[in-house]
Parts: structure tokens; sequence; C-alpha cells
């Protein structure tokens, strides 16, 4: 496994879950802005959804008709795409759950044939594929995890030149800051941590990085208390929506588009978690 240098930016989120239940987003930070969700292009949504919740631990819930596969601290969201391209090659490249047993887990992939890794240098961690769609999990064990799984970590690869003026791009619009990564995936990384749990991590990208719109990771999300005051405190910053603000029909969220710097798709919704997570009996 290659060695990498890595950056963070850490979103400054408190994550106070219970271990009794999957809870929604993490309290928002002191912006009003909690990481939101995770939005797959993928062939067999049928298929997608089994492996993040039979295989990873997830939770199907909807929010009117919105379907939303449910982790500590992050939804990950499904579609229908025939030829959405991997992400190799495009700035999004990976996220990451931890497991509180990663050996549980893995001999649960092991005996359903999902495909998977160990990684060379540190056996903590690897990474797991999802079907048909060329997206892969990093995941890690972390016995004092107080439940079961949880998000860990959104990987994102730059020019190497652009990696602190994409921190600071973050750090101004949504509120992260540089910390110390918690859980080490390889020697001689610069970790920079988040404040318990998640992380935006940066790498240095080979070759020119595709947009990640259109890629089977077509974006992310970030959810704010309200989208119309974060509208115009980003309108301050030079910085505009690429449509205005819409509500989604038979629910109370609303949504919105931008498109950072570096190509990063970004949905920023408000009351994007059903007030009362109502469980898909399948």
């Amino acid at each position: 496994m290659k060695k990498r240098h890595v950056l963070a930016v850490a979103c400054s989120l408190t994550l106070a879950w219970s271990t009794a239940a999957l809870a929604q987003l993490a309290p928002a930070n002191d912006m009003g802005v909690a990481l939101g969700h995770m939005h797959l292009a993928v062939k067999d949504v049928e298929a997608n959804t089994r492996f993040f919740t039979t295989m990873l631990g997830g939770k199907l819930v909807t929010n009117g008709p919105l379907a939303l596969i449910e982790f500590p601290g992050i939804f990950v969201m499904l579609r229908q795409a025939d030829a959405a391209a991997p992400p190799a090659g495009s700035v999004i490249d990976h996220f990451g759950l931890v497991y509180k047993d990663i050996e549980a887990a893995r001999a649960r992939w092991k005996s359903a044939g999902v495909k998977y890794d160990v990684g060379d240098v540190n056996p903590n961690q690897g990474y797991v594929f999802a079907p048909d769609s060329g997206i892969r999990i990093e995941v890690f064990g972390d016995p004092s995890l107080p439940g079961p799984v949880s998000m860990d970590h959104v990987h994102l690869y730059a020019a190497e030149t652009d990696i602190k003026p994409m921190q600071a791009w973050y750090a101004k619009v949504f509120g992260g800051f540089p910390g110390q990564r918690q859980r080490v995936a390889r020697p001689g990384v610069i970790e920079v941590d988040y404040f318990h749990r998640f992380n935006f991590s940066f790498s240095p990208g080979m070759g020119k990085l595709a947009p990640t719109k259109g890629r089977a990771i077509d974006h992310l999300g970030f959810d704010v208390k309200n989208l119309d005051e974060f509208e115009k405190r980003i309108a301050a910053l030079g910085i505009k929506f690429e449509a205005p603000p819409r509500a989604v029909p038979n629910t109370r969220t609303k949504i919105a588009f931008l498109t950072d710097p570096w190509g990063t798709y970004i949905e920023v919704t408000e009351k994007l978690a059903p007030e009362a997570p109502t469980p898909v009996t399948r």
C-alpha cells in the first residue's frame, strides 16, 4: 500500500451519539453546519442498498420520497445511473467508516463473498468494495467506539499546491478547522483529526483530477440550520448557489447546490434528517 502525505481539515461537529440506536446527523457547528450525506450513483440500487445495510450496518429510513441509509453522523443516498464513472481519478476518492469489531465485520463480508482487503502495514485498516460502481469504503477498527459503526472521514484529492487553499476554503465556508486525525492508516502520514469522529482528509492527487459530478461518488452534502441565512453568508464571500434553494415535495427539507473551486459538487440541505426516522421493512 503506497504511503501518501495526508492533510485534513475537520468539521467542527460535536458527535454525541447514543449507543442504543443509530443517531441522526451530528449537532451543527458554530456556523450551523453539520455533515449531511454522501450521494452515490450506482447501476443497481437494490444491490447497493443491501450492501450498505446488511453488510455495512446502515439503517434504511425515509424522509417523504427520500430514501436514506443512516449511519451515525451521515446519510448515504443512492440513485440509479448506468454510466457513472468510478470515483478513482476524481476529487473525492473515497469515504471511510469505523467499526467497533472490525474482525466480525470482515467475517460477515467474507461469508457473503463481499470483496475487501486488509492494510499491508496496518491490519486494523483496509477497504471494502461496493458492488458495480468502483466505490471503495475505507474501514477502521476501534474497540472504543460507542456503537457498532460510525462515520469516519471523506478523502479528497487535489494538486499538492491546492491543499492548503482547499483547507482554507472549507474552513471559511463550512467551519472546518485543522486538527489531528484519530486513526492512522499508514506510517509516514501527517494526520489531522477532527473533533471526535469525523474529518476531511486531503492528499495530493496524480495528474488532473475530474470533477465529482457524474461520477459514482457524485457529491457530498452538508446540512445547515437555515439555508436562507447560509446563502446570505456565502454570498458575502462571493459564493453563489448554482440554482435558488428549493423545497423537496412532501418533506420539510430544502436543498441547493454549489461546486467548490476544485470540482467537488456539494449539496447543501436544511432539515435532511426526518423528524422521526421511519424504518423501512424489506
